[in-house]
């Protein structure tokens, strides 16, 4: 399964790379908004983990393009943000949404999740 990690924060991008490889799956990584539509129209991910605040374009208008798209509208979105309240929440499930998670997070909930997507 191909997973693409989206966050402007080396650490975070460099951690679930590695957790995500170590579970198998085939690892993208995108440092903002503009480089990770590219490589989610290029590679057609079937899980993005997206982070919301980020230079360029903003993860909920990344997520916003990805589900217009045809080719890409059973991709799975995780957002995976700093932005804890209800609205920037509700905001992130109004753009598409699959899952909201707020940081810090669980790597073993996030597993979970992604784990569920791929049955």
């Amino acid at each position: 399964m191909k997973v693409l990690v989206v966050d402007d924060e080396p650490n975070i991008l460099l951690s679930l790379e590695f957790l995500m490889k170590k579970q198998g799956y085939q690892v993208f990584i995108a440092r903002n908004g503009q480089e990770a539509l590219d490589t989610a129209f290029n590679e057609k991910p079937q899980v993005i983990i997206l982070d919301i605040m980020m230079p360029d374009v903003d993860g909920y208008e990344v997520c916003q393009r990805i589900k217009k798209e045809k080719t890409l509208s059973n991709t799975k979105i995780i957002f995976l943000t700093a932005k804890t309240k209800e609205a920037d929440i509700q905001k992130g499930y109004d753009a598409g949404a699959d899952f909201y998670m707020t940081k810090p997070f669980s790597t073993r909930e996030l597993m979970k999740k992604i784990q569920e997507y791929q049955n």
